[in-house]
C-alpha cells in the first residue's frame, strides 16, 4: 500500500502504532519493509547482527489476527523491534559481544523484554555491541565493527551503537539499551536519535550480559534505556518499561510523577558546559551555546548554574564505583585486582549520598540542568588494543579517551534520569546531543523537556540514504 514506503520505516514508534491500530499498517507489512531495508543497507553499518525473521514473521501474523477480531491491543501492538545484543531474549542468540557467549541461546526473556512482548511488541533480530559493552564504540570478535550512518569512518558511540544506529537508519521501531557509562546517552548523542537513561532502579535490569552467567543480579550505576526517533516515543516506553522487577511487583508500584510544565516557560534551567577537568571541542560547545540562546528565545529561564560539587570529585568518585561495577566482566583475577574490597565500597557509597544530596538541593530551585553528552562529536574508529592508553585530540590538546564519559558519568553516579535530544549538526554533518538532567525519580520532566528542546532544534533527521 502507498503507506508503506521508505519513508514509513522511520516514523516515530508512536506513529506506527496508532497506524497498525487503525489498520492503516499491518504488522506483518511493516516487519517485512524493516527485513528488506536491512538485507539492503545493513551492511555499510553493520549495526543489526542476528535475525529471529521465521518466529517474527508468526508473531506478526498474530497481532494482525487480533487486530482483525477487534482485540484489546497493548500500547506497543505489532511494533516490529531489535534489541541490544547485551539483553537476554528467549530463543534468540544473545552473545553480550564476547566471543564466550557465541552459541548463547537464552531460555527466558530479560525483564524489560517481556515488559515490551507483553505490550505487543514483536522481537525480530538483535544489535551489535561492544564485548561486554565495555567500550565507547562497538565492535567485537563475533560480528565486526558497527559505523556511524552520518560518515562510516567513525563510530556510532558505544555500547548501545547497534542499537541508535538501528534507530536512525530505520531498521526498527525503536530499541531498548543499557546505560552504566554513557552506553545510551553517547550513541543517541553521536548518531541523532533520542536516548533516555532513566532515574538508577526505575527500569529493571535483570537479563543484563555483562559476563558469562550474568543477568542474574543488577550492576550498581547500570540502567536499561529506550533509544528512539521522538520524546513522544521515550515517554511511551517509559511507561511500559518503568515498574519494580517481579519479585517485587507483588507489593510495590512505581507511580512516577507527571511533567510539571507544557512549555520550555514552565521551567528554570542551568548550563554547566564547561569545566577545566573536561572542557569539550569548540564547535559542539558552539552549537550548545546557540541552541541555549533559540531556548530562551523560545520562553526557557536559563542560567549558568550548576550544583554545588566539584566536578573532579564527583567524576573521580564514578571512575572508582564503575571499576567495581564492571569488575566481574573481567574475569575473577583481574575483576579482584581491580574491584576493591567491600569497604572501598561503603566509603565510596558515603561520599555518593554527599553528592545526591547537593543535586537534590539545587534542585529545590532548578527544574533541570543542560550538559554536553561527550567532549566531542562522535570520532573515528580507534580499535586500539590498550584501550586505557588511547587518546583523542580536542581543540589541538591530546586527552585521555576516558574523558568520554566525564560528563556522563557526572550524572550516571549519582543516578539522575537525563534524556538526550538531537541538536543541529556539525558544519561537517555530524550529530551531536545534549544532556537533560532532571531530579531524581522526575524522568517524565527529563523526556518532557528532551521534546520542547527537539521542538526549537529540529529533531530526528533520517540520514542521506536511509
Amino acid at each position: 500500500m502507498a503507506a508503506m514506503s521508505n519513508e514509513t520505516a522511520v516514523w516515530p514508534a508512536v506513529r506506527l502504532a496508532q497506524a497498525i491500530r487503525d489498520k492503516d499498517l499491518s504488522s506483518r507489512e511493516l516487519l517485512e519493509l524493516y527485513l528488506e531495508r536491512i538485507e539492503r543497507l545493513n551492511g555499510p553499518v553493520n549495526a543489526v547482527v542476528t535475525l529471529d525473521a521465521d518466529r517474527a514473521r508468526a508473531a506478526a501474523d498474530e497481532a494482525d489476527a487480533a487486530t482483525a477480531r477487534g482485540d484489546v491491543l497493548g500500547p506497543l501492538h505489532g511494533l516490529p523491534i531489535t534489541i541490544k545484543d547485551a539483553i537476554e531474549v528467549a530463543g534468540v542468540r544473545s552473545t553480550g559481544g564476547a566471543v564466550e557467549l557465541t552459541d548463547h541461546v537464552p531460555t527466558s526473556d530479560a525483564v524489560a523484554v517481556a515488559k515490551l512482548k507483553d505490550a505487543g511488541a514483536v522481537v525480530f533480530g538483535k544489535t551489535n555491541v561492544p564485548r561486554w559493552s565495555g567500550d565507547l564504540q562497538t565492535y567485537n570478535e563475533i560480528f565486526g565493527t558497527t559505523n556511524n550512518p552520518w560518515e562510516t569512518t567513525r563510530g556510532p558511540g558505544g555500547s548501545s551503537g547497534g542499537a541508535a544506529t538501528a534507530v536512525t537508519c530505520g531498521f526498527t521501531s525503536f530499541e531498548v539499551g543499557t546505560d552504566i557509562g554513557g552506553s545510551v546517552r553517547i550513541p543517541s548523542h553521536f548518531c541523532g536519535t533520542f536516548g533516555l537513561k532513566p532515574s538508577f532502579g526505575v527500569i529493571p535490569q535483570r537479563g543484563y550480559l555483562d559476563q558469562v552467567g550474568g543477568g542474574t543480579t543488577d550492576a550498581d550505576i547500570n540502567v536499561f534505556g529506550p533509544i528512539a526517533r521522538s520524546a513522544a516515543d521515550l515517554d511511551l516506553l517509559l511507561d511500559v518499561l518503568a515498574g519494580p522487577p517481579p519479585e517485587q511487583a507483588v507489593a510495590w508500584r512505581l507511580e512516577l510523577p507527571e511533567p510539571k510544565g507544557t512549555s520550555l516557560a514552565d521551567y528554570r534551567i542551568g548550563v554547566w558546559f564547561e569545566d577545566p577537568r573536561c572542557t569539550i571541542d569548540s564547535e559542539y560547545l558552539s552549537i550548545l551555546r546557540t541552541t541555549v540562546d533559540a531556548l530562551s528565545a523560545a520562553g526557557a529561564k536559563i542560567e549558568e548554574a550548576h550544583p554545588a560539587v566539584s566536578f573532579t570529585e564527583q567524576v573521580d568518585l564514578f571512575n572508582l564505583m564503575i571499576t567495581a561495577a564492571i569488575a566481574p566482566s573481567m574475569g575473577p583475577e583481574m575483576g579482584a585486582a581491580v574491584g576493591g574490597s567491600h569497604y572501598d565500597w561503603l566509603q565510596h557509597e558515603r561520599a555518593r549520598v554527599g553528592f545526591r544530596n547537593a543535586w537534590a538541593d539545587w534542585f529545590t530551585t532548578y527544574d533541570a540542568l543542560l550538559c554536553p553528552v561527550t567532549p566531542t562529536p562522535p570520532f573515528p574508529h580507534d580499535q586500539s588494543e590498550e584501550f586505557f592508553t588511547r587518546t583523542m585530540t580536542i581543540n589541538g590538546e591530546e586527552r585521555s579517551y576516558l574523558d568520554n564519559v566525564c560528563w556522563t558519568g557526572l550524572i550516571g553516579i549519582v543516578g539522575l534520569p537525563s534524556a538526550v535530544p538531537p541538536l543541529p549538526k556539525t558544519a561537517a554533518g555530524l550529530p551531536v546531543g545534549v544532556q537533560v538532567v532532571t531530579p531524581y525519580l522526575h524522568d517524565r520532566d527529563a523526556v518532557r523537556l528532551a521534546g520542547l528542546v527537539a521542538d526549537v532544534t529540529g529533531g530526528y533527521v533520517t540520514p542521506p540514504g536511509f
